[in-house]
């Protein structure tokens, strides 16, 4: 009998419809889920695209930038500050400091960062405190401190050029607006001593002297820093700040002495203050090596004061002004004559009391019957006459080129600015008298150092150097690059040079410049005396006088010329040998050259001994 009611203990086998129900139901389950994922996909991956966009777009506004904003907002916040380098300073040779640069400070305000602030820092400083504060360190009325914080503009000018101290005092007030600039002032201890040699600084930079001719050398380099500031014009601490150090300028020793310098200086005063001269000048060179140990004017700049200078003071005369030489020019045309083999020292001239030559007539400054002469005896006693009669032997092209040789009409190449060049005119343009005069130092216009090159050449057996006035340029660490010493150029024979020096020591001893002798040395050297033309041109006014001498004989050394220009007086008391007698002594007795132990030498100065005439 069929039963419907399940037994125990028996297992009714299952139904296939419900095996198919099961399997709807885990499908269905499954594809809940499947969906369930897409959708969590779906999300991850929009929220994964928004995500990038946002960073793309952070990446382009920020790292791009295309509009600029970014960079703008910093430049908002940047602020740049001038480390300004230390100009180099100059030495004399022997490191005394003729220029040196000083350190000052510029005290600024950001007036835009003053007005939001309120209190400045943990002791509860007030913009009033600040005012109060400023007022004392600066020792300026509060009123103008005040107007000095107002406005709008981000750089304003609250005190020019204050001292490191007081810098300090006013950086340790720590106002978040207030801010210092490092700058230099230009300082020359020895004011006016060698002043136009060392130049100046003005409002637009370097002028005159070495302060321009190095003035690369002297600059160096600025540096700076750049930092970041917040709206209320605080400085962001962990904002951009990059520091680039500046680089000081170099130092530039100089070959210049300065106690020659200043004895030199304080001697041609003199005696330009004493004739009522327009001007005098005087140098002291090493004719052994070209390096000038002194260019003295006798009114020269103060670089401190350089607004109260004289027009003709802004550069060493010595190197600037060109005038007619005189019977300087003698010596070199002795040199001429005798390295052309046409006179020795003692070669004969009969020197009429005038001299008629080519319809021109010929004089002397002393008045004299004719007389049988030497050359020696001819340059001892400067006679105009006696020089044409020697010079004449050489064709008009060979006057030139020896005038040309010894470097008149050429720049020097002294390391100094506004060297003038002066004039010697082609000796096609010479004209009848000319031809001759400038065998006698007319009609030819040179500086003072263009003729003491001339003697330095026959001073330094023959060879011609280029003068040196910087010793070496040295480096803010201690690196000091020489200057190369001059090769130099023979201009005579070695021989002729001893001959020339020799009659030189007779102008001395024998001629017409006893009062150039030095005590205790033997020196040797000419004497020069040109007319002046007048500086409105048509005729002459007054006189250029002018002495050139070497010491010691036996081993020439160093060089002293000088020269005046229009001293007052009689024509034979304006001389220059009492100053160059003084300067000689100083520079022997201070190098401690030994005295001379030899006699000077003597050549007589007339070929006729009956003939006492002139001596």
């Amino acid at each position: 009998m069929d039963s419907t009611e399940d037994r125990p203990g028996r297992t009714q086998p299952d139904d296939p419809r419900d095996g198919r129900n099961a399997e709807g139901a885990a499908g269905a389950e499954g594809q809940e889920a499947q969906g369930i994922l897409r959708r969590s996909f779906i999300g991850i991956s929009a929220f994964l695209a928004m995500l990038a966009l946002l960073v793309g777009r952070l990446f382009w506004v920020q790292a791009i930038d295309p509009t600029g904003r970014a960079k703008a907002a910093l430049d908002a916040r940047r602020r740049t500050q001038k480390i300004a380098a230390l100009r180099g300073e100059i030495h004399d040779i022997n490191g005394n400091v003729l220029a040196r640069s000083i350190q000052r400070y510029k005290i600024t305000v950001d007036q835009t960062a003053v007005a939001p602030v309120d209190r400045l820092n943990e002791k509860e400083m007030s913009v009033q405190d600040v005012v109060y504060k400023l007022a004392d360190i600066l020792k300026k009325p509060d009123n103008d401190i005040k107007k000095s914080l107002d406005g709008d503009s981000k750089y304003a000018v609250i005190a020019e050029e204050v001292t490191p101290d007081v810098n300090n005092a006013v950086m340790d007030i720590k106002a978040p607006f207030i801010y210092s600039e490092s700058i230099s002032k230009r300082s020359y201890p020895d004011g006016s001593i060698g002043g136009s040699v060392v130049g100046f600084l003005n409002s637009e930079g370097a002028a005159g002297g070495i302060e321009l001719q190095f003035d690369t050398d002297l600059t160096g380099k600025d540096g700076e820093r750049v930092y970041e500031i917040s709206a209320n014009g605080i400085r962001i601490p962990v904002g951009e700040d990059m520091n680039q150090p500046a680089e000081d300028g170099k130092t530039v020793r100089l070959t210049i002495n300065r106690d020659i310098q200043y004895f030199a200086q304080q001697q041609v005063k003199a005696r330009s203050d004493e004739l009522d001269a327009e001007w005098g000048t005087a140098m002291v060179m090493n004719i052994k090596d070209g390096s000038i140990l002194a260019l003295a004017d006798s009114s020269m700049i103060d670089p401190n004061n350089y607004e109260k200078a004289a027009p003709g003071d802004f550069a060493a005369r010595t190197v600037s002004a060109a005038t007619e030489p005189g019977s300087t020019e003698k010596i070199l045309t002795a040199s001429a004559v005798i390295e052309e083999g046409k006179s020795t020292p003692t070669s004969g001239f009969d020197v009429p009391a005038e001299l008629h030559i080519d319809g021109q007539t010929i004089t002397d400054a002393f008045d004299h019957g004719a007389q049988k002469r030497t050359l020696a005896g001819i340059i001892a006693d400067s006679m105009n006459t006696g020089t044409v009669l020697a010079g004449k032997q050489l064709s008009k092209d060979q006057r030139h080129d020896w005038l040309e040789k010894f470097g008149i009409g050429k720049k020097t190449g002294i390391e100094l600015p506004g060297e003038n060049r002066g004039i010697l005119a082609p000796a096609k343009d010479w004209d009848v008298r000319q031809q001759y005069t400038v065998l006698f130092g007319q009609g030819v216009s040179q500086t003072p150092l263009q003729t003491m090159m001339a003697y330095q050449a026959v001073a330094n057996k023959g060879i011609q150097l280029t003068p040196r006035i910087v010793e070496s340029i040295v480096g803010p660490d201690g690196t000091e690059d020489k200057r190369p010493k001059p090769e130099g150029k023979r201009i005579v024979s070695e021989r002729t040079a001893q001959l020339v020096r020799d009659m030189m020591e007779v102008v001395v001893t024998e001629g017409g410049a006893k009062e150039a002798a030095v005590k205790g040395w033997r020196v040797g050297g000419k004497t020069g005396t040109a007319e002046a033309p007048a500086d409105k041109g048509g005729g002459y006014d007054g006189y250029t006088t002018s002495f050139i001498g070497i010491g010691p004989m036996e081993d020439p050394t160093y060089l002293v010329g000088v020269v005046l220009q229009r001293p007052k007086g009689d024509v034979t008391a304006i001389g220059c040998t009492p100053v160059f007698s003084k300067i000689m002594e100083k520079v022997l007795q201070y190098y401690q050259v030994p005295r001379s132990s030899t006699k000077p030498v003597s050549i007589p100065k007339f070929t006729d001994d009956e003939t006492g005439e002139g001596r």
